[in-house]
This record gives structure tokens, C-alpha cells and sequence, in this order.
């Protein structure tokens, strides 16, 4: 999750690139989100990079490029959201090779209500790994997971294989055949026959804690 000030930034420089196919100065970027030193640009644009929404391009003047979009999920900092409901945090899943599933029906987490809907039943895992980091997915974020045994093509879905490990994954369906597609050109996809995997739920939104 992006704060209100880098989202404003990023939305200011996707917008800026693409009318005129160069960065804003410092300057400019000062200027169009409010801020009085150039310093917290630097600090805004850092971020944004470090977080893969945009890559400055070395050797050329105020030369940047926006490698990510907002948002392909909803996403969302629970420390300021009132509007809460708790689901159970049942364990942790893999975004990289598949880990066996932790049970703790004890352990809750509070998500915003608009992030959920009452016509199904949701859970919460702990991502860990790195394969789905092109979708936005990083290692410690908390998938929010819709429980169905469904799942459309191209969807990402909480995956259970036989050996009673645990994924999140792009899910493509080709006959008889379902592959697991990771988002990271790291890893690489898994094929498995259809009976082999059980969709235990769709990814719904992601959310992020910073320390």
C-alpha cells in the first residue's frame, strides 16, 4: 500500500510521463503534491522506486519510467480504517515453492468491511516468498482470501496440492491440465493434472503493515 502523499506523487508522474514523455523536475513534483523541500520528493520518488512503481533511468536527465500500476487488488493499512471485521489469520502460504499450511483458529485479523463481502466466508495467510512480486504481493503481506473450490481462469487462488502444502498463485485452466503461474520471472510455473490440486479460495485484497 502506497501512503497519500506517494500515491499522489505517482499518480501525478504517471499522468506528467505520459502527456509529455519526460519526468517533472523536482520542482515541479514540489509543487504539485504540496510539499516545501525537495528533500521529501527525493524521499517519495526513493520509495515509490523501492517498491517497484517506477525505475529511474540512468545517464539521461529527468528520464523515469512507471513499471506497475494501482492496483490490480485493493489494498489497504489497517491502522486507520474504523469500518472493521475480523477473519480468522489460519496460517501462512507460500508465494514462492509450496509450504504446508500452520492451523491457528485462534489467531484474528481486522479487515476494513469494504474489502469483504457477507455473501462468503474469507480467511487470512501470511504470504511468504517472493514469486508473486510483479502482481504487488510481498513477502509478509497478508492475503486476503475468499473461501470457494473455484476459480475462473487467470485468477490468483490459494492453491492445496496433495502433499498438503499451500500456494498463491495464477491459476490457467487448458483441459485437463491446470498450471500454477507465479508472478516473478524467478520461478517457474507447475503443472498438475486436474484432481491433483484443490482450490481452497480467490484472492480478494492484500493488506500490508509497515513497522
Amino acid at each position: 500500500m502506497l501512503t497519500k502523499k506517494q500515491k499522489e506523487l505517482f499518480d501525478y508522474l504517471k499522468s506528467y510521463i505520459a502527456s509529455n514523455e519526460i519526468c517533472p523536475s523536482f520542482e515541479e513534483m514540489k509543487n504539485a503534491v504540496n510539499l516545501k523541500s525537495k528533500s521529501g520528493i527525493h524521499r517519495l520518488i526513493t520509495s515509490l522506486e523501492q517498491r517497484g512503481y517506477i525505475r529511474r533511468l540512468k545517464h539521461r536527465a529527468r528520464a523515469m519510467e512507471i513499471t506497475k500500476n494501482l492496483d490490480n487488488y485493493k489494498r489497504y493499512s489497517n491502522d486507520n480504517d474504523t469500518n472493521l471485521s475480523q477473519i480468522p489469520l489460519i496460517g501462512t502460504i507460500a508465494a514462492g515453492n509450496a509450504i504446508e499450511a500452520i492451523q491457528d483458529p485462534e489467531q484474528f485479523i481486522s479487515v476494513p468491511n469494504n474489502l469483504i463481502s457477507n455473501n462468503y466466508s474469507y480467511f487470512g495467510l501470511k504470504v511468504k516468498g517472493l514469486s508473486m512480486i510483479d502482481e504487488g504481493i510481498f513477502d509478509g503481506d497478508i492475503a486476503v482470501i475468499k473461501k470457494t473450490n473455484n476459480v475462473e481462469d487467470g485468477k490468483i487462488a490459494a492453491v492445496l496440492t496433495m502433499e498438503n502444502e499451500v500456494t498463491l498463485k495464477k491459476i490457467k485452466i487448458n483441459q485437463n491440465k491446470i498450471y500454477l503461474i507465479p508472478a516473478n520471472k524467478s520461478y517457474k510455473t507447475k503443472e498438475y493434472k486436474v484432481g491433483e490440486i484443490q482450490i481452497q479460495g480467490t484472492l480478494s485484497g492484500i493488506i500490508r503493515k509497515y513497522n
